[in-house]
C-alpha cells in the first residue's frame, strides 16, 4: 500500500509514502549516521530494523519524492493497540526545508487517523530539536511535558518531550 498527497495540496513538493523493503535499510542506515542527522534521531543496528519490518505491531515506511528517490522514512509502533494508541517512533527526511518532512507527517496523521481508526498520535522529540517541534506544533501536536535526562546518548543525558496529537484534534 503506498499512501501520496492528495492533489490540491499547498505544499512545494509531493512526497508518498510506502513499506520498506529489506532493500531499503542501507539508505536508512546511511541517513540515521549522517553527522547532520545523529544528534536529532535515534539510531537501531540493522537487525532492529529487519525485526521492525516483520513486526505486525510495526509500519516501517519509506518517504519518497515524485521522482521515488527515497527522501526519508518513518516508522509507527502501537498499530495493534486495541485503544488505538500510536507511537511515531522515528521521522526523518534527509533534506530539511523542503517540504518532504511537513507532507510525509500529514500522511502519516492520515493513515493512523484515517486508514487505522487510532485514538491519538504521540511522539518524543529531543528538548533542543527546535525545527522538529516547531514543525509538530505547526501540524498540530501539543506538548505534554518534558521527560528530564530520559535518555542516554554514550556521552550525556537529553531530555524528550513528549507531544501528541487526538483524532477529534486532528479533523478539528
Amino acid at each position: 500500500m503506498r499512501l501520496e498527497e492528495r492533489p490540491g495540496t499547498r505544499l512545494e513538493t509531493r512526497v508518498r509514502l510506502r513499506p520498506t523493503a529489506e532493500g531499503d535499510l542501507d539508505f536508512v542506515l546511511r541517513e540515521e549516521g549522517r553527522e547532520e542527522n545523529r544528534p536529532f534521531i535515534g539510531r537501531w543496528p540493522h537487525g532492529r530494523h529487519l525485526e521492525a519490518l516483520a513486526d505486525e505491531n510495526v509500519e516501517h515506511w519509506i518517504v519518497e519524492d515524485r521522482g521515488e528517490t527515497p527522501v526519508g522514512y518513518a516508522i509507527l509502533t502501537g498499530i495493534s493497540d486495541p485503544g488505538g494508541i500510536l507511537c511515531l517512533k522515528r521521522l526523518m527526511v534527509s533534506e530539511k526545508g523542503r517540504g518532504h518532512g511537513r507532507a510525509a507527517l500529514r500522511l502519516v496523521k492520515e493513515r493512523v487517523f484515517g486508514g487505522l481508526g487510532a485514538h491519538r498520535l504521540w511522539l518524543d522529540v529531543k528538548e533542543d530539536n527546535a525545527r522538529a517541534r516547531g514543525l509538530y506544533a505547526s501540524e498540530g501536536f501539543v506538548a505534554e511535558g518534558v521527560m528530564k535526562d530520559s535518555l542516554w546518548t554514550g556521552e550525556g543525558y537529553e531530555s524528550l518531550v513528549v507531544m501528541s496529537i487526538l483524532e477529534s484534534e486532528h479533523r478539528a
